[in-house]
């Protein structure tokens, strides 16, 4: 009996277009977000399958009520002790410690921990830009691979029944290099991971540790159309196909057993 190789999750693009979305507006508790988007997204051009709609953190953590003020922060001995360490407002640290499983450093100007949700970044995440003032806050979503998959769903309409990919999107440093990247921390529809392990490239060769994050390259692509500054929360990128299982970002988390640089 001839054994079948299990799909793998492959994503391939040879010629992509994109743009960002306008007229969102502001976002507020309890906005229904599908809704909002549904109309600029069709003002866009709509969507067509095997499109990709990136989505900012921030317009979802706004709609599932994951913002706060500091003022309504009372810092505990803890926070306090690490605000005096990194320069930090200690009711910021306060929130910080809240949403993080680990502080895996905390030195003068730098304070990176394990958030709840299993990424590891600077600040769990917790963001004073691009909210209503300096004293309110936006935390990452619970579940961004949830968030991903119900805007998916909510969308899928509008793409003709899919293929569609949703990724949502916030905005890392790196260890090595200078300058933060947007990268995926919330996937639906499309694979997070390309994996071209035991394939043969066109000399011949097998590859053996080649996996590619092509989630987080499709995020760096929406992050050059939207802006920093310009309140664009949504962008698509139209070119990609894709096969093989979709397991959410999840995915592309180092496990702390194969993480060398936390050991």
């Amino acid at each position: 009996m001839l054994e079948v190789e299990p799909p793998r999750p492959l994503v391939a693009g040879r010629r992509l277009a994109c743009w960002a979305v306008e007229g969102i507006g502001e976002v507020t508790p309890g906005q229904d977000l599908a809704l909002l988007c549904r109309s600029p997204l069709q003002n866009a051009g709509g969507l067509e399958p095997w499109d990709v709609v990136l989505v900012t953190h921030k317009v979802i953590s706004k709609s599932e009520g994951r913002t706060l003020l500091l003022e309504d922060v009372v810092p505990g001995d803890v926070a306090v002790a690490i605000g005096q360490r990194v320069g930090q407002d200690p009711r910021m640290v306060e929130v910080i410690l809240r949403e993080s499983r680990a502080v895996i450093r905390a030195e003068p100007g730098v304070l990176v921990t394990e958030t709840v949700q299993g990424f590891i970044c600077a600040n769990a995440g917790v963001d004073r830009s691009n909210v209503g003032g300096g004293s309110e806050v936006t935390c990452l979503p619970l579940d961004p691979d949830g968030s991903a998959a119900s805007l998916r769903e909510a969308w899928l309409d509008l793409a003709g029944g899919g293929p569609l990919g949703v990724i949502v999107t916030d905005t890392f440093g790196r260890p090595f290099r200078e300058g933060a990247v947007n990268v995926a921390i919330g996937v639906a529809g499309i694979p997070a991971i390309s994996d071209h392990r035991g394939l043969f490239d066109e000399r011949g060769y097998l590859l053996h540790a080649s996996t590619i994050g092509t989630a987080d390259e499709i995020a760096g692509i929406g992050e050059l159309v939207m802006g920093k500054l310009d309140g664009i929360p949504l962008a698509v990128v139209r070119g990609f196909t894709w096969s093989g299982p979709e397991a959410g970002a999840q995915a592309l988390l180092r496990p702390e057993a194969k993480d060398i640089f936390r050991r």
